[in-house]
This record gives C-alpha cells, structure tokens and sequence, in this order.
C-alpha cells in the first residue's frame, strides 16, 4: 500500500527518471547520436519542473545528478576520441538555462500564491461582511419596531410635540428602509433568495408606473413596453424597479423627465431601462455606483442622496438573476440604466395583436 501511495504521489517523477536513464545509456551506447538523448534529457527535466516546481533542494539534487551524469558520459566518449572538448560546455550552457527557467518558474509560482491568498482574504472579508449585515439588520429591526410604537403611542397623547415627533418617526422610517437594503443584500448571495416565477411585463410595469407617477412631481412617460413574460422573482424586480425610479427622482428637478421602458435584448434577454433628464454621472462615477455605500455625488445631502444602497441592491438583485445592471451617459443630461434579464419569452404575434387593440 505503502508503494502504491508513493508511485501516484512521485508517479511523473518516477517515469522522468526511467526515461533519463534510458537516455544516459543511449549516450553511451550511440555516441555520435548522443545530442540527442542529451537533450531529450534536459527538455523532460525542464518539463517535468514546470509541472511540479520542486523546493530548492530537490531541484539542485535534480540538477546536480543530471549535470554529473551527462557530463561522465560526455567526457568518457570524448577520452574514446567519438566527440569533441566544445561538446562538454553544453552541460554548463544547458544549466544555466535550466536555473534561468527555475527562477521565473518560482517567481510565477510566488506570484500565485500571493494572488490566491488574496483571493481567499477577500473572500473571507466579504463573507463576514455579509454575515455582520445579515446579524446587523436582525439586531436593528426590533428596537426600531419598539421606538416607532413608543413614538406614534406619544403623538397621540402629546399633540404640542407632534411636529418633533413627525420628524422622528420620520428619522425611524429612513432608518426602516436602511434596515430592510441591509438584509436584502445579506440575503442576495443565499440560496433560495429568489422565488422565480413567470411575470407578463407589460401589466407588471404599468403597475410600478403608476405608483411613481404620482410619488414626485416629474415629467413621467411610460415609452414602449415590449410584450412577453420573464421568469424573475416578482418582489426582488419591483424593489430593483423601485430602486432605480427612487435613484431618478433623487437625481432629477421638478419637471425633469424620468421613462420607464422594456426592450427585447439579444439572446432572450428582457432590458428595463429608466431614462432621467436630470444632472447626469461625473465620469469618475460610473466604475463605483455599483458598489456598497457608493454616492455618485457625494457632495448631495443625506436625505437627498442616500448612503448609497439602492443601486448595489439593484446590481445584487440583477445577477442574482443571471443579469446585469449598467448605465449609459450621453451628451446631454441624465442617464440610463439598464437592467437585463434573461428568460425573456417574447408573446406571440396573435397575442401581440390583441394586446394593442386592448391599448
């Protein structure tokens, strides 16, 4: 058993040096070929290294052993009179370029490990992130819940104080929200996070229209709503919807105008896309407005702009799905987000007929 373990642990290196014994006896045996076993035997070695990359004992005792045994051989079929002095300096020529492969071979191989280490330091900051957001959120809901109906209980009873309590239970709201973004992007990543169904887009997006037609006072216009079904998770693309509409108000004047629209993408793929007229990215913005607790302007107050959830929910949301969220800038004002999901059914021609009778 004890062998068996051996053979599949050194397996490669077992088989190299059968093969360059072989070859050291084909160097003694055919002296006026021998150049070619010689580098059969530093090629299979430098192979081999690449394959393994050995600790630096190893490899020298590698090097060593082959640097003394090819050159034994060399110089015995030099003292015959089959080969030439010149033919002895390829051993040293043929080691250097083998320390030379070796040494960006372990700068490679350092490199590596430090890129995994990373990765796994990453990995793990961000699964204790998710982890804290997840407990964080838990933790808050309750005294929250317990201050609002401590609040609301008071503004009945004490009417002199009710605008102060307005504010705060205001304040309370915001902090809801905050709360409720929190969890929801702890829970992205989870299995089951979704709830997949099939969605007809049209009714679907009406639906979200008409409730932010009348949230801000802005030039709303619902463009052209491709027809067909999606299969997303209700709840998830209407907080994503919401998101993205809520991002445009904040963004936007009065009379400013925001469009919610629905495309047919390429290979099966739905594009919601919401348009605003407003100030538009600055163009360091774009990388980051996906990010966790991002502004794209930060200079904007806490109650107009936000800590910066909506639009990594809607990013979280969108490839939870499969998806992706982008934006598109031009040169005028404001910008277009695009939010695109796949399983996109496009309705049939017949069913598209009715649908616009109906409109």
């Amino acid at each position: 058993m004890r062998g068996i373990g051996l053979l599949r642990r050194r397996g490669l290196e077992i088989a190299w040096v059968a093969f360059a014994a072989a070859n050291l006896v084909a160097m003694g045996r055919w002296q006026s070929w021998e150049t070619i076993p010689f580098h059969f035997i530093w090629v299979s070695l430098t192979l081999l290294y690449g394959f393994r990359t050995w600790r630096p004992l190893p490899t020298l005792a590698a090097l060593g052993g082959v640097v003394v045994s090819t050159a034994i051989v060399i110089r015995v079929d030099i003292g015959s009179g089959a080969q030439q002095w010149g033919e002895l300096f390829e051993v040293p020529l043929m080691s250097a370029m083998f320390l030379a492969m070796v040494w960006h071979a372990r700068r490679r191989h350092q490199a590596m490990g430090a890129v995994e280490q990373l990765a796994a330091d990453r990995a793990a900051l961000l699964e204790r992130q998710e982890r804290f957001l997840h407990d964080a959120s838990h933790e808050l809901r309750t005294p929250v819940t317990i201050a609002r109906g401590h609040l609301e209980l008071l503004e009945r009873v004490e009417r002199e104080a009710a605008p102060e309590i307005a504010v705060a239970l205001d304040e309370l709201a915001r902090i809801e929200r905050m709360v409720e973004r929190l969890l929801l992007l702890a829970k992205a990543g989870e299995d089951g996070f979704l709830d997949v169904e099939e969605i007809d887009v049209e009714p679907f997006l009406e639906d979200v229209f008409m409730r932010w037609s009348e949230v801000a006072p802005r030039a709303w216009r619902l463009g052209s709503l491709v027809a067909g079904t999606v299969r997303a998770d209700r709840e998830s693309l209407r907080i994503a919807l919401d998101a993205l509409l809520e991002n445009a108000v904040k963004y936007t004047e009065a009379g400013d105008p925001i469009e919610l629209e629905a495309r047919a993408g390429t290979a099966a793929e739905l594009e919601l896309r919401v348009a605003d007229g407003g100030r538009g990215l600055a163009p360091n913005a774009r990388d980051r407005i996906f990010e966790r607790f991002a502004r794209a302007d930060p200079a904007r107050s806490r109650a107009d702009g936000g800590v910066g959830l909506g639009l990594a929910i809607v990013d979280a949301i969108a490839r939870a799905h499969g998806g992706g969220c982008t934006v598109e800038t031009g040169d005028g004002p404001g910008a277009t987000f695009v939010l695109s999901l796949p399983g996109f059914s496009a309705a049939a021609p017949a069913r598209r007929a009715v649908l616009q009778e109906r409109a």
